[in-house]
């Protein structure tokens, strides 16, 4: 899934059904959410923060 047509999310859920979701052009920038949707919607603000630490 784009992010700002930058960025790649890539979704996997796990056993006990919490959802990964990580940005993968941005090593380490993974997050665990209780659905998908909330997972993504974690991991791109994290990329935004991520982002905007490196201005």
């Amino acid at each position: 899934m784009p992010l700002s047509n930058q960025f790649t999310v890539e979704t996997e859920q796990e056993e006990d059904g919490r959802w990964i979701a990580e940005i993968l052009e941005i090593p380490g920038d993974l997050v665990y959410g209780e659905t998908q949707q909330q997972a993504i919607a974690y991991v791109q603000a994290l990329a935004l923060r991520v982002m905007n630490d490196l201005r």
